[in-house]
């Protein structure tokens, strides 16, 4: 894989489907429907995938693509592929509180080896650079130059006063209870994939997820956070997250700075 050519287009791809999903947030209404799983999806999410599933196809037409709008993509059996979720934190963007995000990733023998993650109406763009580094990119943002950009670094913990990201829409009891195993110093709640880049920048030092997720909702932030010296661990195990899974879905998992002592 061209890594160099990878990240420029990874990055294209997610701005132009960033700015083309915020032209349908900022309209005065749009139409929700349920997909099959029951799940929502809008005008916004369908646009997105078809900009970013073309413009991959065209770029990198030997490399297997699956994307979560496009359910013939689904019952592949891969393992090093593109990945994609046009708009991650479809409840979020229904309800207007911004906290959702265009991802992109590659995997390659089940690793997300490079990701994007746009946050278009939050303004912050995490993604791996050609060499696999995490970094976040200084607004405003050009498609065609970048701009300047910090390199992340996951936090040193003190796990006496950890700091806690959890889901804004997902959260249950079972999280909760398993939350308050550590000593936590205050938490703190997000939406779509932001979660594991605020693991990566150093503003959370542990996010668990105990509920159903899919490749496509955790690929591009896996890669960003591994970049950024983080885990992405199963919950049941501790052994790292893999993907090219049976169906795309996933275990429950904890994404975590690596000083972070991980509870059973």
């Amino acid at each position: 894989m061209d890594f160099e050519r990878l990240a420029d287009v990874f990055r294209r791809l997610a701005l132009q489907a960033g700015a083309r999903i915020m032209e349908v947030y900022d309209s005065p209404d749009f139409a929700v429907r349920s997909k099959a799983d029951s799940s929502p999806v809008t005008e916004a999410d369908e646009a997105a995938d078809a900009l970013i599933a073309a413009g991959l196809r065209e770029a990198f037409p030997d490399v297997a693509l699956v994307t979560e709008e496009q359910a013939d993509t689904h019952g592949q059996s891969v393992d090093t592929f593109l990945i994609v979720d046009p708009l991650d934190g479809t409840k979020e963007f229904v309800q207007r509180r911004g906290d959702f995000t265009v991802n992109i990733a590659y995997v390659e023998n089940g690793v997300p080896l490079r990701g994007i993650v746009y946050a278009p109406a939050r303004q912050r763009l995490f993604f791996t650079t050609a060499e696999g580094l995490a970094v976040e990119e200084d607004g405003p943002f050009d498609p065609d130059r970048p701009g300047a950009l910090r390199p992340l670094k996951v936090s040193t913990p003190d796990n006496g006063a950890l700091m806690v990201v959890a889901s804004k829409s997902h959260r249950d009891q079972a999280t909760d209870d398993y939350i308050a195993r550590y000593a936590v110093r205050d938490m703190t709640s997000a939406g779509s994939s932001l979660k594991f880049c605020l693991v990566a920048t150093g503003e959370a030092d542990l996010y668990p997820r105990l509920g159903r997720t899919m490749e496509w909702d955790t690929a591009a932030g896996d890669a960003v956070l591994r970049g950024a010296g983080g885990r992405v661990v199963r919950f049941d195990d501790h052994a790292p997250l893999t993907y090219g899974k049976p169906g795309f879905d996933n275990p429950f998992f904890i994404a975590h700075a690596p000083g972070v002592h991980l509870k059973e």
